[in-house]
């Protein structure tokens, strides 16, 4: 047989959606798939020293799971990204993308995006030189991450961006700057994930100067959220850098937030943060940007242990002047004149409260009977359409 012919059958093969087993052929897949392409990646360990990049609809990538299949880009010297992809109709299961230079798994414009039982991870450890995000989604719509893990983002873990309608869920991040990111996002839900050793476990932020903005109606709710004081390596200047090393959830300039159902507990700056974007001590230049965050509602959740060592100069001086840690649930203060932001917080135990004052030259206030409220439910966020491809 012709050599010319028996690559057209391997190309054929590939096409259908057959198993293709070295490093090759899976490179040569991302560059001839076409809408409708199903890739099927048995168990072994595959080397790439550049990015698979591919743009189509109706996309299957499918791996033996996270622990048995594994891209690996240890050897990369191009592209910024492990793999890429734009289109709609993207699935990626059962798979372990490793050491990319770059963000681990990039999907970009995209819609009806399932990642399920994949890990991202820089083997190194906690490292500035590891890639900045590791579960990557960003300006999609329709996004379901479960039963997935990240290990090791400079940036962020699990990070969903300037997107709509999301769940994450069931998911471990670990050793990462942030382990997961709602940002400038609407619509999202994040439950049921174990959170821990990162630096900060769960942020949601909205910030300016990008192209979507106005996050909100997120909820946070049934999460392990524990020891997320990992010191802060993130390259100086991202956003997260800012983040203080022990903080368990923070939100961040975003609106209509429920936090309810979790467990929160060892994390040494602070269990939970309510900042707005002035706290960084910048003015936004943009005039579209919102810096407060409004109708926050924190309830029945579980915190322990938490606020006693905080990364965070005020509050390392709130600690020495009480001689306590910090509590567990902080605000900044900042609100938006004489409006009521609605920071309620109500059914949380023991939970302690302070009012860091921060707009009045940090003059702290402890007093809860002004929080003492409740907002109406989220609606939750329903993705059934994606959960059974």
């Amino acid at each position: 047989m012709k050599s010319g012919s028996l690559l057209g059958i391997l190309l054929l093969l590939v096409g259908c959606g057959e198993d293709v087993g070295n490093s090759e052929n899976i490179r040569r897949w991302f560059i001839d798939a076409t809408d409708g392409s199903t890739l099927t990646i048995p168990p072994g360990k595959f080397e790439f020293d550049r990015s698979l990049v591919l743009r189509a609809n109706n996309i299957v990538i499918v791996g033996a799971g996270q622990g048995r299949t594994v891209l690996s880009f240890r050897g990369q010297r191009q592209g910024a990204e492990g793999i890429l992809l734009t289109g709609n109709g993207i699935r990626i299961e059962g798979l372990a993308v490793e050491d990319t230079v770059g963000d681990a798994i990039k999907i970009n414009q995209s819609r009806d995006v399932v990642i399920r039982d994949v890990r991202v991870e820089w083997t190194r450890g906690s490292h500035t030189d590891n890639g900045a995000y590791g579960i990557y989604p960003v300006q999609c719509e329709n996004v379901l991450i479960e039963e997935s893990t990240a290990i090791g983002a400079s940036d962020a873990g699990i990070y969903v961006g300037q997107s709509r309608r999301i769940i994450v869920r069931n998911s471990l991040a670990r050793h990462n700057v942030a382990g997961i990111e709602i940002e400038n996002s609407t619509d999202a839900d994040v439950y049921g994930n174990h959170v821990v050793e990162n630096t900060g476990g769960i942020l949601v932020f909205d910030l300016p100067n990008l192209p979507v903005q106005g996050g909100r109606r997120t909820r946070v709710f049934d999460n392990k959220v524990e020891a997320n004081n990992t010191p802060n390596f993130a390259p100086p200047g991202n956003t997260v850098a800012g983040v203080p090393a022990g903080t368990g959830i923070m939100i961040s300039a975003n609106d209509d937030i429920e936090v309810f159902g979790n467990h929160v507990t060892d994390n040494d700056t602070a269990n939970m943060l309510v900042v707005s974007y002035l706290i960084t001590g910048n003015r936004p230049t943009d005039e579209n940007y919102d810096p407060y965050p409004e109708r926050i509602h924190i309830h029945d959740n579980v915190f322990e242990e938490g606020g006693v060592a905080p990364d965070s100069d005020p509050l390392k001086r709130l600690v020495d002047a009480t001689e306590k840690p910090v509590p567990d649930i902080v605000w900044d203060g900042y609100a938006r004149g004489d409006e009521n932001p609605q920071i309620c917080i109500d059914g949380n135990g023991t939970a302690d409260f302070v009012n860091l004052g921060a707009p009045r030259g940090f003059v702290a206030s402890f007093d809860l009977e002004p929080h003492q409220c409740t907002l109406d439910s989220l609606a939750a966020v329903d993705l059934a359409e994606l959960s059974g491809k």
